[in-house]
């Protein structure tokens, strides 16, 4: 197998985890695409080291963590809702790899409708309560490095993680009400 055949097999692998993280901390399918790019462009210029290296998976996701960081600190001057964005296009990735797949067809589009309203409902929260949230429920990051990724205080990592959850609170339930 040639190294490009590998280094295809590689991104086939991982493409998905890492676009993925992107669009969740992004909100924006074509930003998170944009960030994958790039990651794979770094992958690829450190593949002799990576490749074959069992934590891939971890440096993929860290580095797409940063590069996402880095993008909404250097494209977005300020917070902004992604209400305010065009579009609302949805991504199938987003939640699933957080949620068991069911034995049942019903029990599969009910989780697949959840997963969408929670994505969606992830997609109308401020970048500031948006980022915290994605970065401590689906990344595991801990408050601390949070803070320290984003260059704010532990206070308001927390203060905004709360805010987050209280506003994914009421447009869920609001979704639940209109049904």
């Amino acid at each position: 197998m040639s190294d490009a055949d590998r280094f295809e097999a590689f991104v086939r692998i991982h493409q998905d985890m890492v676009y993925g993280v992107a669009v969740r901390l992004l909100g924006n399918p074509a930003e998170a695409e944009d960030v994958a790019q790039t990651v794979f462009l770094k992958a690829f210029q450190r593949f002799d080291e990576i490749g074959a290296s069992a934590s891939a998976a971890g440096w993929l996701r860290t580095v797409t963590r940063n590069a996402c960081l880095n993008h909404l600190s250097r494209y977005r001057a300020r917070w902004r809702f992604f209400s305010e964005l065009e579009g609302g296009e949805q991504s199938d990735q987003g939640f699933a790899d957080t949620l068991p797949s069911a034995s049942s067809p019903v029990l599969d589009f009910e989780r697949h409708d959840q997963r969408q309203q929670i994505e969606q409902a992830l997609r109308g929260l401020p970048d500031h309560q948006r980022v915290p949230l994605v970065l401590f429920h689906l990344e595991g990051t801990s408050y601390q490095e949070i803070a320290a990724l984003l260059g704010i205080s532990l206070a308001k990592v927390k203060t905004d993680i709360h805010r987050g959850r209280e506003a994914l609170r009421r447009q869920l339930a609001h979704v639940h009400a209109s049904r």
